[in-house]
Parts: structure tokens; sequence; C-alpha cells
């Protein structure tokens, strides 16, 4: 009889745990969609940075909605909308209509990404940008409050922020060639891709960079999926320009880095490029993007208390530094705050308390603006400068602006090929 009840008892607690299990396990999940470019490093970054978030909410049982932790499902959901708009339409359509994702989070290429905001929208689907950086996205909110408010971006910093840390870059760059090289009136070369998000910077280089004492040695647009910048690079080379002041965020960055080092066009790059933010830009271009300078969200530079351990899990799980698309993974940890004071996924219930967002992620600390944009400036995101020197991506930016100096900032150098250029002059 002893037996027999000693039997029971683990019988019964045996069905317990999985009674148990099976109620935590049969929990409806909470879907969301990453949408992005899958088959390029912008896509890429999206789905590794929500991977990595949804991993280790999941792991501590997951999102609690009133007192009842649900998983978080991810749903991968390829745009395509470096090629083709209409693609990223229906890819989003299908998000939504299909796959029935609570939330969508990513889009990359503007001119996709306003198209797909509308379907969201139209849907009151809460849309968390990462990686589009047009301001026109986050002005459609104060525009029209009540059909866009559902709208919130986590990264980038916009256009125009963007174009201001370009400048800082760039301002920092002249001096050092101005003091280091002794050039008195310092030429650039204003190079974009042809896409709608860069439009602004380039029309703001054109007004500040003779204001800065500076002059425009001519303004190249080549297309965001160019695959030879020879005759860009030739021309720049022609013009006598002292800088390369580039916007990329697309594919183009990598060949056009890698011819101007293969050419050793006597002029750094320095602006944007999304390609440069990965570890493999070194391999890609064959290690001729040395000195290479873009604006970044991540480094392993101590932002906050968890920049460092974000950016070495993430090295660790992808084998590569995370691009700012990643940005996805602070999206997860916002949006799962919000449902959790809230305790409910219904959209308009959640605005509110996502425009009451405060807190210190991996970039910074995220305060949305008025017009759900993300807060740039000192105490909130600054956004990073890195370098490629000697085959490590490095951050040297900000280093005093502000009074901010990250831990692990190193100062700025310019390409062996540069000085030695000038030297013989």
């Amino acid at each position: 009889m002893k037996r027999l009840s000693t039997l029971g008892i683990v019988f019964w607690s045996f069905a317990l745990v999985l009674f148990l299990g099976f109620h935590a396990w049969s929990a409806d999940p909470i879907k969301i969609g990453i949408i992005g470019p899958m088959k390029f490093t912008q896509g890429e970054g999206h789905w590794n940075g929500a991977t990595m978030a949804a991993e280790e909410i999941n792991k501590a049982g997951g999102i609690s909605v009133k007192g009842t932790k649900r998983p978080i499902e991810l749903v991968k959901v390829d745009s395509n909308e470096f090629l083709s708009i209409p693609d990223a339409t229906n890819a989003m359509e299908l998000a939504i209509s299909k796959d029935k994702c609570d939330f969508v989070m990513g889009g990359f290429r503007t001119e996709a990404v306003l198209v797909m905001q509308d379907i969201a929208m139209d849907n009151k689907k809460i849309f968390m940008g990462c990686g589009a950086a047009h301001p026109e996205l986050c002005q459609r909110v104060t525009k029209d409050y009540d059909r866009y408010k559902y709208w919130f971006r986590v990264t980038p910093i916009n256009s125009q922020h963007l174009g201001k840390v370009d400048f800082i870059l760039l301002g920092t760059a002249a001096k050092i060639m101005a003091t280091q090289l002794g050039i008195p009136k310092i030429k650039i070369a204003i190079v974009a891709e042809k896409a709608a998000w860069a439009d602004p910077i380039v029309k703001a280089a054109e007004e500040n960079i003779p204001k800065m004492g500076m002059e425009v040695a001519g303004v190249w647009r080549p297309s965001p999926t160019a695959t030879d910048a020879t005759a860009e690079l030739t021309a720049i080379q022609r013009a006598g320009a002292h800088i390369i002041f580039i916007t990329f965020s697309s594919s183009v960055g990598v060949p056009f880095a890698k011819q101007a080092g293969e050419l050793k066009i006597p002029a750094p790059l320095v602006g944007i490029n999304v390609e440069a933010q990965k570890d493999g830009f070194w391999q890609a271009t064959g290690g001729k993007g040395e000195g290479n300078v873009t604006v970044n969200t991540y480094a392993r530079v101590k932002i906050t208390d968890l920049t460092i351990p974000f950016y070495d899990a993430y090295e660790k799980k992808f084998k590569e530094a995370p691009n700012y698309t990643a940005g996805t993974h602070d999206a997860i940890l916002i949006l799962k705050a919000a449902i959790e004071k809230v305790g409910s996924l219904e959209a308009d219930k959640l605005v509110p308390e996502l425009e009451k967002t405060d807190m210190k992620l991996a970039s910074g600390r995220f305060v949305f603006t008025k017009d759900h944009d993300v807060t740039w400036g000192p105490g909130y995101i600054t956004a990073l400068g890195t370098q490629w020197q000697d085959g490590k991506n490095l951050a040297v930016w900000p280093n005093g602006w502000e009074n901010i100096t990250y831990e692990g900032v190193v100062p700025f150098k310019l390409a062996p090929w540069v000085i030695e250029h000038y030297k013989k002059k």
C-alpha cells in the first residue's frame, strides 16, 4: 500500500507538471512580423536583432499580459524592397492578412516604407520603423495623428539628425587634414546614392559646406545597387576633392569604398555607409576600406551599461558586429515594456504608453518626440562615428562633443596613402 501511495504521488506530481507546462506552452504567442530586405545585410540585421530579443524574452517565460506569460513568435517577412516596391507592399499586406502579425517592425528603403506604413495604418497595426531615416515618416504623425499614431521610429535617427552627425564628422576630418597636411581650403565631393532618404542630406551639404569654410567640388548620385564606381571616383579625383562626403545605405557602399582604396584616391570617405558598419566590410573590400568613417549605432563602447553586453552577445551569436537595423532588439524591448504596463495588445491602448517611453537600452536612452521619432542629442541617442583602422571598426566620435566621450572611443586617423600623397606635394 505504501508503495502504491508513493507511485500515486509521483503520478499526480508528474501530471501536474505536464499540465502546468502545457498551460504555459499553450498560451497564444504574440506574433511580431520582422519585415526587411532579408537577402541583404540590412534585413539580416533586422532579423538577428529581433531573434536575440525574442530568445531572451522567451527564455524568461515570455511577455506578461495581465499575468499570463505569452511567448514571442517572430515572422520573417522578406520585403525585397531594394529591388521592388510592389514586392514590399505585398509583403506587408501578407504579414497582416495571412500571417496575422500583431505588430510589425523593420523596413529600410524610405520609398517602400512610406507605402508599407500606409498599409499598417489602414489596419491600425503598430509599426516600429528600424531602418528608414526620412523625416516624412514621422512628420505624418503630426499632420494626421489619428491615422499615423501607430508608427514609431526606433532606428536610425532621422536623416536631418544624421546630417548633423555627418557634418560633425566632416568637420573633424577637415580640421585634421588642414592642420596635419597644411591644406588651406578643403574641397568636398558630395556622393550620395540616388534615394529619397538621402535627398535632405545632399541639399543640406550643398548649403552648409560653403558656410563651414569649405568648397563643394561636385555632387555625384550613383545607383544604390551600383557595382562599379570607377567613373565617379575618377571624376572626383580630377575635381581635386580632399574629402568624399558619402551617403550610402545600400550595397553600393562596398564597391565604392573598395575601388577608392584600390585607386588610392587621396581623400578619406566620411559620412554614412551602412555596409561599413558590419565586420564583413573589411573582407568585402579586400582591406581597401582603411580609413573609412561612417555614422553608426553600435560599437564596442560604453554608451549605456547594456551596450557592450549586447554587442558581445550579438557578435558571439552571429559572428559579426551589429549594424543599425539590429535595433529591432531595442524595439522589441520597448514594445514588451509597454505591453506589460498596459496589459493588452490593443494598439489604441499601447500608443499612449509607447509615447511615455523612457528607457536606457543598447544604443542609448530612448524617449520619443511628439511625432514619434527617436530623440537625438546629448543624454539621449547620439549615434556614433566609427572608422576602419587596421582591420578594426573603432568608434572615433563622440570624442568630447557636448562634453560626451564614451569609454572606448579612439582618435580619428588618416589612411597612409592620403598622408603620403600630400607629403609628396
